[in-house]
């Protein structure tokens, strides 16, 4: 009776197993655009005004620095590191774009701007992939001498943009869509085509996956985490561009905490903490999760302090269901 019951049992069991696997394979894949579009509808529902154009308009906007500091967060997080520091180098940009106005132009000051975060990023992927340091200790050592650098350009006093033409980088729009939000789609479309379409965006995923058969396979492991550190801190480079245009003033204090932002609308978008899955239109749909989960908080009244439960709360179910599907 045993030997004629067993293989039914593990057949069930099996069976059991695979709808499992399955349907957390398919709430990775579909599961975060669903949760974007329940909470659209929950939110009209909730108060009338969120559906209006000015309001939406106001949600891209708000989410545009966070979403462009998450995109250089995927490539990171790809490859199975971290990047703690894209705050602090944000916060670097944004001084060195108020202090380079007050003597050059945008032509000059953006660049250079730019090329400074990207050499910070630089730094963290030289002590990631070469010296051997743990990405969490090498880019945390990051987060406090970025924000060193900063403190000690401005002497703890910020910096007045007066360039009224930098302005419009943040706070224009362009055929009806605020300017922050174009930067964002074209930092999305840019990575996209980099992660789906080139050998070395195809790379980083294999790197994420198995680092070891990835070098025995001949590619350059070494020199490409390098890389995802220096798109790291190019693209918080552009988010302090975004950053310092909106707020017309280069502050030492910029991007505190950006980065916790940035890591929970990549991991609520379903990339995955153990790399080798993910991508960046899920980062954006992670992005827009947050957002408008912030935005009719707001609009409802809930305590700020209450939305930070709420925001860690997502978090949490989010890497639940990673771990699951994983393990599935």
């Amino acid at each position: 009776m045993t030997e004629t019951s067993s293989p039914p049992a593990a057949a069930r069991a099996a069976s059991t197993g695979d709808r499992s696997a399955t349907l957390y394979r398919l709430l990775r894949q579909t599961g975060v655009l669903a949760a974007l579009v329940l909470l659209i509808i929950v939110s009209s529902f909730l108060n009338d005004r969120f559906l209006s154009v000015p309001n939406l308009m106001n949600v891209l906007r708000q989410v545009s620095i966070v979403g462009i500091l998450a995109v250089g967060m995927t490539f990171v997080i790809l490859t199975k590191g971290i990047d703690l520091s894209v705050g602090s180098i944000l916060g670097v940009s944004v001084v060195l774009f108020a202090g380079l106005l007050e003597t050059q132009s945008m032509a000059v000051a953006i660049p250079l701007g730019i090329l400074a975060a990207m050499a910070l990023g630089l730094v963290n992927g030289l002590g990631v992939a070469f010296a051997g340091i743990p990405p969490f200790i090498m880019t945390l050592g990051m987060l406090s001498f970025a924000r060193g650098l900063a403190f000690i350009y401005t002497g703890g006093t910020p910096i007045p943009i007066l360039n009224e033409n930098f302005y419009d980088l943040g706070n224009g729009y362009t055929f009806g869509v605020p300017n922050p939000t174009l930067i964002l789609i074209a930092t999305l479309l840019v990575s996209g085509v980099v992660l789906a379409l080139t050998p070395f965006g195809r790379s980083v995923y294999s790197i994420g996956s198995n680092e070891d058969a990835s070098r025995l396979s001949g590619v350059p492991v070494g020199l490409y985490k390098t890389i995802v550190y220096v798109i790291s801190g190019g693209v918080a480079g552009i988010a302090g561009l975004v950053y310092a245009s909106q707020l017309s003033v280069g502050t030492p204090i910029a991007g505190q905490a950006y980065e916790l932002d940035a890591i929970a609308a990549v991991v609520v978008g379903g990339t995955s903490l153990f790399g080798g899955k993910g991508s960046v239109a899920g980062t954006f749909i992670g992005t827009l999760i947050i957002g408008v989960l912030a935005n009719i908080l707001n609009l409802t009244g809930v305590d700020p302090f209450v939305q930070q439960l709420f925001k860690g709360a997502l978090i949490v179910v989010a890497v639940f269901i990673m771990a699951r599907s994983s393990r599935a």
